[in-house]
């Protein structure tokens, strides 16, 4: 399937430049809201006691949300679980709570407002130090992630596009982190599940796109680099399109249909994936070009070099 036809290239690289200094500055902003705003860490990192409870008719939020104002807990987070009738609740930690009866009380409270009765299913406590060691093993494990792609990416490929794929993942990554830090949304495991799966998603667009590009410079002997990635990124435009727009159409439906639970991860990956195809095409081939890649790079060695290698 083809969406679009294409009798000429398009010249995508034309505005490279301009495009470099928006991510940079899009990046130096992020980095500003990251560092004076801060990140909305959720309860999986922060800690507190998160209380599953079972109405048995739909659930009022607002009523419920107004009972536990009431009794104390005015930062409790409440959400639908599962189903109408299922309720979520986080409580932060907080120094003057009893972390380990917060359960039975915001249960008691609900019991003693609500007009029906509530039956509790669970209740779990993530302390503080857990919510450290989840921050840390959440940045090592993007860490890795990166380390790993950079190995990758360099020796099936060349060490150009290996720097210009890591920057690019990494581009994506401070920007959607950066999105969150702006409108203070709330950032937890889920989240960071999703930033996880935008790094394998973007890579992939950009290893499609580079695999062209080696094909393309070995093809055409003539093009300068810009038109030979020009010529890269228009012969797989389809193939980003349709892929990014597919993953969009599931992606809507998780954020308006999924729930307040995985609405984080739906969102992270919408912006994600939007930044991710622009990465690709104007972070990554666009800084390997800047780095000096050319034909000679791409090409296989000569054969004589080859048979001296065996010897």
């Amino acid at each position: 399937m083809q969406l679009f036809k294409f009798n000429q290239p398009v010249n995508f690289m034309r505005i490279k430049w301009p495009a470099l200094v928006l991510s940079a500055l899009l990046i130096l902003g992020s980095l500003a809201s990251i560092f004076s705003n801060g990140i909305n860490w959720g309860l999986d990192f922060t800690g507190g006691t998160v209380i599953e409870v079972g109405l048995n008719q739909p659930a009022d939020l607002t009523a419920i949300r107004d009972t536990l104002a009431g009794a104390g807990y005015p930062d409790a987070v409440i959400q639908l679980f599962g189903s109408s009738k299922d309720v979520l609740i986080r409580i932060p930690l907080r120094p003057d709570l009893a972390q380990e009866k917060v359960g039975e009380a915001v249960l008691q409270a609900l019991n003693y407002q609500q007009a029906v009765a509530v039956d509790l299913r669970r209740v779990e406590f993530v302390g503080p130090s857990v919510g450290e060691e989840l921050k840390q093993d959440g940045g090592m494990a993007l860490l890795v992630a990166l380390i790993g792609i950079l190995l990758y990416v360099a020796l099936r490929f060349e060490w150009r596009l290996s720097v210009g794929a890591v920057l690019s993942l990494a581009h994506d990554v401070i920007l959607t982190v950066g999105l969150f830090s702006v409108l203070q949304l709330e950032f937890d495991l889920t989240v960071l599940a999703a930033i996880l799966a935008l790094i394998g998603y973007s890579i992939n667009d950009t290893i499609v796109v580079f695999d062209r590009l080696r094909e393309s410079f070995r093809k055409l002997r003539d093009a300068t680099v810009d038109d030979t990635i020009n010529h890269a990124i228009t012969s797989t435009l389809n193939r980003t399109v349709i892929t990014s727009l597919t993953t969009v159409l599931v992606l809507l439906v998780l954020f308006f249909m999924g729930g307040a639970l995985i609405h984080g991860f739906a969102a992270a990956l919408l912006f994600g994936i939007a930044i991710g195809t622009y990465s690709s095409v104007y972070v990554a081939s666009a800084i390997a070009e800047v780095l000096g890649i050319s034909r000679e790079d791409m090409l296989p060695p000569p054969v004589a070099e080859q048979e001296g290698a065996h010897i």
